[in-house]
């Protein structure tokens, strides 16, 4: 039977908890004789102006501490491990699933799968709902975790449980009935595989959750990732131009019937779609605030237009240098134009664009986000990067300068002869940084480190 004890491992300094001779290696126990399951019980149970806290210390005895503070005032603990719980792997087979697509050797962490609804919370994480019970959907609705962040897929029981090769996918999606009915938000993701649930399936899908509206507020279209490590796999195929022209028109078809009568686009292709079919990006408006720009929705227009905006800021100067910027091959071609509307104000700096074909994965995988730093090695070694290479933060790992390959921007700066500056997504952050105005700021991956809140 597990036990809800939580090592502590730090303390605060000037806290209240260093106040009452809390001490890191102590073990919180309870508060108001209430256990403690995970952080979302430890944030609700400290709100309150008056608690007991149970601790034990590390020559064994208990503290009962009383301690009264101001509301919602916290005690100034971490633990050692963020959710306060083990996180919860997917139980699942799905046939599209990226993670059975990886090769050997990799690092450990990027093979677990996880299917935590309180991390759909905390980190945007889209979860199959197969993994939830009942006690799991209170606590939801009870703390107001939201929004949840769903990966549906169909709303055919039998496909879905085709789809995620588990017998309990289709009764699962009951669960989204009752989150409903509590109000609670909900994004929602389809991650489309040919010939399985597009065409009449993604019809019947869409119409489907409509009847989630307003609390499902929105939900993305994405097409299957395929790598080329897929021996003893299911069969899959890649989209055509022609496959993501008709995806296209099903999600425009839905997207103005919905838009008509509730005011909101509900239903998104990812930009991967747009690209593949070679049709223009939407306008702004059509993406309704970005709901879904972690999942490759709306980020090419939200670059070009704070790209713009950013550039509209500036008069424009004689400034003199070269920088280069690798990518993947299915946004290079956008940047490019961004980069040439710089350099109509700075006609001195020059911008090289250079789109990395994904070798490490397969052809197939053109996202930035899935280039591996031996790829960057091979193809970038002997080209002119100018001053500096710059990269998106969405190549590392959170809060690290780390590929996915386990080779460092360091180790690829040195073997490049070129310093590198990790560069966040956003349309402003990229004209500062072929501007060279955070030029001081090498190695920096300035996307900040998600807390628990």
């Amino acid at each position: 039977m597990k036990t809800n004890e939580h090592k502590i491992d730090r303390v605060l300094p000037g806290s209240i908890a260093q106040e009452m001779e809390i001490e890191p290696g102590d073990i919180l126990l309870a508060i108001d004789g209430k256990e403690i399951e995970d952080i979302f019980d430890y944030r609700y149970l400290v709100e309150s102006e008056q608690i007991v806290v149970l601790i034990r210390k590390q020559n064994g005895e208990e503290w009962e501490l009383e301690i009264e503070k101001e509301e919602y005032e916290d005690l100034g603990l971490e633990f050692d491990n963020g959710l306060m719980d083990d996180y919860r792997s997917c139980r699942n087979k799905c046939i599209f699933c990226f993670i059975d697509q990886l090769p050997k050797g990799m690092r450990e962490t990027l093979y677990f799968k996880d299917d935590d609804s309180r991390l759909s919370y905390l980190q945007g994480n889209y979860v199959t709902l197969t993994n939830m019970s009942d006690h799991d959907i209170e606590k939801i609705i009870r703390y107001r975790l939201e929004p949840i962040n769903i990966s549906f897929q169909t709303t055919n029981p039998d496909l879905r449980c085709k789809m995620l090769h588990n017998r309990f996918a289709g009764e699962a999606l009951k669960k989204v009935d009752r989150l409903y009915e509590a109000e609670i938000e909900m994004n929602g993701q389809i991650v489309l595989c040919k010939n399985i649930n597009d065409g009449q399936e993604l019809e019947r899908t869409i119409s489907d959750l409509t009847r989630y509206l307003p609390y499902l507020t929105s939900v993305s279209v994405v097409p299957v990732g395929l790598s080329r490590y897929r021996d003893g796999l299911y069969p899959l195929e890649p989209f055509t131009k022609e496959d993501a022209k008709e995806v296209l028109k099903i999600v425009h078809r839905w997207q103005k019937k919905i838009y008509q009568t509730c005011g909101s686009h509900f239903i998104h292709a990812s930009d991967e779609w747009y690209l593949l079919a070679q049709e223009e990006i939407p306008e702004e408006e059509r993406y309704d605030g970005y709901m879904q720009l972690e999942n490759g929705v709306g980020m090419i227009r939200s670059l070009w237009e704070e790209g713009k905006l950013a550039l509209e800021e500036r008069t424009g100067d004689d400034r003199s240098h070269k920088v280069s910027i690798a990518t993947g091959r299915l946004a290079a071609d956008y940047l490019q134009k961004l980069a040439d509307q710089v350099t109509q104000k700075y006609p001195n700096v020059e911008i090289m664009i250079y789109p990395i074909e994904n070798k490490f994965f397969g052809e197939q995988i053109t996202v930035a986000g899935l280039l591996t730093g031996q790829d960057l090695r091979e193809q970038l070694t002997g080209k002119d990067l100018g001053e500096r290479l710059l990269l998106s933060e969405n190549m590392f790992k959170n809060g690290e300068t780390v590929f996915l390959d386990d080779v460092s921007a360091e180790e690829l700066e040195k073997t490049l002869q070129t310093k590198i500056n990790i560069v966040q997504s956003s349309g402003w952050d990229f004209v500062e940084a072929v501007l060279l105005e955070k030029k001081d700021e090498i190695l920096q991956n300035s996307r900040k480190e998600k807390h628990y809140e």
